[in-house]
């Protein structure tokens, strides 16, 4: 039987599982409230279904494309995994009790945002990673800020703009080497070239987080509350300066360049070295809470949510969600029917402006439809990086982009693997803290205003291209 041949996939192709993913999502969440696993599963049926009855592809190479999708994603299913680990032995430790004791004793509603951000800008420029800012001072500030009384998603769209901030400039993060490496400019001439769009955008976050902040500094504190948050903590650990060893430990492991991965094991074995040795817990204590996360009943609400958290098994629920997305993602590359979706957008792209707000729209297009931050820069930097270069744009000015749009709007959709991390450590869904995500939101609109405008955009230099 003579094979079938296979189709290019149009636009229409692809706006089929588009359009059923909008709406079984839609409909499964709002209407029934239910998990996104099942609905992001049958959309990746609905694509298959597309793939080999109107392109011609058959299952073993859609296979292929899903497993090759997933091993994109393992590293940070892994990192995931051991993040539920690290949570559940530092709260163990006290190491997690211990900075929100500090905290809630040193920080004041008014100023609180703008520190939070800061600090957090601070820790992922040092390690280069929004998951280990997050999963480490990122729980202990959240606490914070729930004990001075500001709403938890306001603190957490403060925690995400400061650990993108860093994660998307230092010179350790992965997608800040994966950028000019997928454009072909240089990593530290994309880092000075992503000022331009991310100082302005954390000033501005700083402000409006100032703004907030002040509405706040005019109330009273619920000194009763705060005392009661710190009296719980000190009767059920024990508290010392000691216990913030850890997360130093942790951050000066990864500036030393130790891959993440060893550095976050290191992390847990720190916490459970210092949960034997200041609250006298015991091996069998020590590994529960690294699977199962630390669990305490101290009849304070507030504080009953804090520490009630972390785990290796408490992380499946994410990773079994990123698998789906991944999945769905692997069927959309593997069919072309991702890169119709990218060269769709590409037709309106006439002008540099255009250019700049296709690339934007495409990253976000890829972060929407694969659940994948790697893949929003790899594929869009493929897609464009001979139109730039067309074009007589710089190399930089794509690398810039694809951080300003890829690596920024991942934690902000809840089945991308940023976003089902960021949801499932703070335990807020991202649907909530987005609009206080502030940095993630500001800076692909001024990457946009700045293509318009011609503002900060380089050409390349003729001289140099001919003689290189």
């Amino acid at each position: 039987m003579n094979m079938k041949q296979k189709k290019e996939a149009t636009i229409w192709h692809a706006l089929i599982p588009i359009v059923v993913l909008i709406v079984t999502l839609g409909v499964s969440i709002i209407w029934y409230e239910a998990s996104p696993h099942i609905p992001i599963l049958f959309t990746v049926v609905v694509a298959a279904i597309v793939a080999v009855y109107f392109l011609g592809f058959k299952w073993s190479e859609m296979e292929k494309g899903i497993i090759d999708s997933i091993k994109m994603g393992m590293q940070a299913i892994l990192i995931l995994m051991v993040v539920g680990t690290i949570i559940g032995t530092w709260i163990l430790s006290g190491t997690v009790p211990s900075m929100v004791y500090y905290g809630l004793q040193i920080l004041s509603p008014g100023i609180f945002l703008v520190a939070a951000t800061l600090i957090c800008c601070i820790v992922s420029l040092a390690t280069g990673s929004s998951w280990t800012t997050v999963g480490t001072v990122g729980i202990a500030l959240l606490g914070v800020g729930q004990g001075l009384g500001i709403p938890i998603a306001i603190v957490a769209g403060a925690i995400i703009s400061g650990a993108y901030f860093g994660d998307k400039m230092s010179p350790l993060s992965d997608t800040t080497n994966l950028a000019p490496s997928m454009s072909g400019s240089d990593l530290f001439e994309h880092i000075r070239y992503m000022l331009y769009t991310t100082i302005p955008s954390l000033v501005i976050a700083l402000i409006v987080y100032g703004i907030i902040g002040w509405r706040y500094a005019g109330k009273a504190l619920d000194v009763e509350r705060i005392d009661l948050i710190l009296n719980t903590l000190s009767s059920n650990f024990t508290i010392s300066p000691w216990l913030l060893i850890p997360p130093v430990i942790v951050i000066v492991i990864v500036i030393f360049k130790i891959p993440a991965l060893p550095g976050l094991i290191a992390g847990t074995f720190l916490g459970g070295i210092f949960a034997a040795i200041f609250q006298g817990a015991g091996i069998g204590d020590i590994i529960n809470a690294s699977h199962y996360g630390f669990s305490i009943e101290t009849g304070i609400e507030i504080t009953d949510e804090l520490l009630n958290n972390g785990g290796l098994d408490n992380m499946m629920w994410t990773v079994s969600l990123i698998l789906c997305a991944l999945a769905f993602g692997g069927v959309m590359a593997k069919t072309g029917m991702l890169k119709a979706v990218g060269n769709a957008i590409l037709r309106i792209a006439n002008n540099t402006g255009s250019l700049i707000l296709s690339t934007v729209l495409t990253c976000i297009a890829v972060n929407l439809l694969t659940g994948d931050q790697y893949l929003s820069i790899v594929l869009p930097g493929r897609m464009y990086k001979d139109t730039f270069k067309e074009k007589g744009l710089h190399p930089k000015v794509l690398s810039r982009t694809l951080e300003d749009s890829g690596t920024l709007t991942s934690p902000l959709i809840p089945w991308n693997t940023c976003g089902a991390f960021m949801w499932k450590t703070l335990g807020v869904h991202p649907f909530a803290y987005a609009p206080y995500a502030v940095f993630n939101l500001l800076t692909p609109i001024i990457a946009i205003i700045y293509g318009y405008l011609g503002f900060k955009i380089a050409k390349v230099d003729k001289t140099e291209e001919a003689t290189s």
